[in-house]
């Protein structure tokens, strides 16, 4: 059973999960068996752009792979704000002042780095077992927590009409970018929200190796667009498990022993008899550790 990622183009208009369960569908009728299948950091209904989508044992690499930095081009829309933070919501607050490049360039600056995010109200957070957007559709009243995020760079691209300026943002996992509209704005004085979103990479997974939802399904191989586990994970050193296969059946059934040459304080990718196994590392003892077993 294949494990893989497809780096997937999502169109707006369309849930992460709806896009994920459309990929399988398209697969799984090309006779390719999808036992479990899963997006790595999900887009909003109206973003567009970069969605990694993990086949199989790739769901496992999650952790490793799904928190990554991302990069974005948006465009905020300043002196209108909704109730969603983007086009689709109820405008809440309007006719507010639209700041110049100089206050967005300022503003900017104080929301890079290590920063405490208050996530939008209409969010897929967990609030009491409960999505955050529910409650919020519901017309319930409750309060979510502020997150700690990374924000790498705020970077002004230029002005567009209607109050709008265009930006491109590199950011860690678990950003909101409708958040950053309105904290920029904030900042300013003023109010905003977002009207356009594209992923531009997440990780390792870039734009132009995406593909749509239609390419997929004309395709009559469809494998020609998979990214392989051992590409994504290019970054992780390699190393090799030099002995026999008594070892390799030790390793495999959970015995910790003590491989040579294994790195010193780093995950790497491990690999038997020419195999991409997973990744792993060595503990504190010494000893071979699995962190991911991918066969």
């Amino acid at each position: 059973m294949i494990s893989a990622f497809v780096v997937l183009n999502k169109p707006s208009g369309m849930s992460s999960a709806s896009a994920v369960a459309r990929v399988k569908r398209i697969l799984s009728g090309k006779g390719i068996e999808i036992s479990k299948i899963g997006h790595f950091g999900t887009l909003d209904p109206d973003a567009e752009g970069v969605l990694p989508v993990a086949l199989n044992r790739a769901t496992r690499l999650f952790d490793h792979l799904g928190l990554k930095t991302k990069v974005y081009y948006a465009e905020f829309v300043f002196g209108v704000e909704t109730d969603t933070l983007d086009a689709s919501g109820i405008i809440t607050q309007k006719g507010k002042r639209v700041p110049c490049a100089e206050e967005l360039l300022s503003a900017a600056k104080e929301l890079t780095g290590d920063v405490m995010q208050l996530p939008p109200k209409y969010s897929a957070k967990s609030v009491d077992g409960k999505r955050a957007y529910e409650r919020a559709r519901a017309g319930e009243d409750f309060i979510l927590k502020p997150s700690k995020v990374h924000i790498d760079e705020i970077s002004l691209i230029e002005k567009l009409d209607d109050g709008a300026f265009s930006f491109r943002i590199t950011a860690g996992g678990g950003t909101y970018v409708r958040s950053i509209a309105r904290d920029l704005a904030y900042k300013c004085g003023t109010c905003a929200h977002m009207r356009l979103l594209r992923r531009e990479k997440s990780g390792c997974f870039a734009a132009a190796d995406a593909v749509t939802l239609d390419e997929l399904d004309a395709s009559s191989e469809p494998e020609r667009f998979f990214v392989s586990t051992e590409e994504a994970l290019s970054e992780y050193p390699a190393y090799e498990m030099i002995g026999d296969e008594e070892s390799a059946r030790l390793i495999f059934n959970g015995v910790n022993l003590r491989l040579k040459d294994m790195p010193d304080g780093k995950v790497f990718r491990f690999y038997v008899f020419g195999e991409l196994a997973g990744l792993a590392e060595k503990d504190s003892d010494g000893r071979f550790h699995w962190v991911v077993r991918l066969i």
